[in-house]
């Protein structure tokens, strides 16, 4: 288990110590739950409350926070707490699965492949037809990587993805477990005799950019043609639908359960709050943000905050939810 000094942990941070322990931190962990050799995090006045009872040796806390540590305890202050809790969680962070074999034996490997040094090829792994396998790349048990796919140096596939043909990852990427990288974007049209649905063939593919996270059973479909486009760095959460033809910006953020309809444009750090849906030909540009549960029906301006459903203003949506209030409440006294 490792185990670090509070001067050990301070020198990593470089913040203001106040107090000082004699315990040695064994691990970050919440306020109301951690013992005597966790160091934990107080961001806000909120959780000032709770610091007296903790049984923590040691908390970070926000530069702007006034508080004293107590005996044998002691405060890191630091300008953003979130990110030095960042630091302290990739301190103990546990080591990752063990591959003791560089490619496993049930793996299957088409000999036209092209496997970087320093690959690691899991159990019962496909890899196909020319298919090109950057430096250092790891594919968790279970994933498949079908013809002329591409995968960047670096990139981690965590077991249950599928990458289809064609496709293109860049480098330092994560998908985490069961995401679906290039299947077909959904594409129907009615017959013409009226009596059933004609699929429309999706001939494009997918380019993923560097840096890109994807969480657990997330979908990236490929284009009807032309490339469905996840731009550098962006952050994706589990659960979400991205269409045929859709391009994200760089440093684009979309929280659970939201989805991006065929052909949307995002610019580049746009953020899409949870189970929001983006309706189809729109743009969101540069900087804007759309609230949790809001639906997207037209452009959003750069740097605007949307809210609601149909989306709207987030300051005029506000209004409009406490007029109805107020209006609820004399109706209630009036009764």
């Amino acid at each position: 288990m490792a185990s670090y000094t509070l001067k050990e942990i301070n020198d990593i941070l470089e913040g203001e110590l106040i107090g000082d322990t004699d315990q040695s931190i064994e691990g970050p962990e919440e306020i109301q739950k951690a013992g005597s050799n966790h160091i934990t995090f107080i961001g806000n006045t909120k959780y000032v409350k709770f610091w007296a009872a903790s049984k923590a040796c040691a908390a970070l806390i926000d530069l702007n926070l006034d508080m004293e540590p107590g005996h044998n305890r002691a405060l890191i202050k630091v300008k953003n707490v979130d990110l030095a809790m960042a630091e302290i969680l990739a301190l103990f962070n546990p080591p990752t699965p063990v591959f003791e074999t560089d490619i496993h034996p049930t793996a299957v490997v088409h000999a036209s492949a092209e496997i970087g040094d320093g690959c690691k090829i899991g159990a019962n792994c496909y890899v196909g037809k020319d298919v090109v396998l950057g430096k250092d790349v790891i594919l968790y048990p279970n994933v498949c990587v079908f013809d002329d796919s591409l995968i960047g140096e670096g990139t981690i596939v965590w077991s249950g993805t599928v990458i289809r043909e064609r496709c293109i990852v860049g480098s330092y990427c994560i998908f985490h477990t069961n995401v679906s990288i290039g299947a077909d974007g959904f594409g129907y049209r009615p017959s013409d005799d009226g009596k059933g649905l004609v699929k429309i063939p999706q001939i494009g593919n997918v380019i993923i950019g560097h840096y890109v996270e994807i969480g657990a059973n997330s979908c990236v479909d490929r284009a009807k043609f032309s490339s469905t486009i996840v731009g550098d760095g962006c952050k994706i959460d589990n659960l979400v639908q991205i269409a045929h033809n859709s391009i994200m910006g760089r440093s684009c953020i979309m929280a659970g359960h939201s989805g991006l309809a065929g052909s949307v444009t995002l610019g580049d750090g746009v953020m899409i709050g949870g189970s929001a849906s983006i309706k189809d030909h729109t743009t969101i540009h540069s900087g804007a943000t759309v609230g949790a549960g809001s639906g997207v029906m037209n452009n959003v301006e750069a740097g605007k905050t949307v809210l609601g459903y149909p989306a709207q203003d987030a300051r005029d949506m506000l209004k409009q939810w406490a007029a109805v209030r107020q209006l609820v409440k004399s109706k209630k006294a009036d009764a």
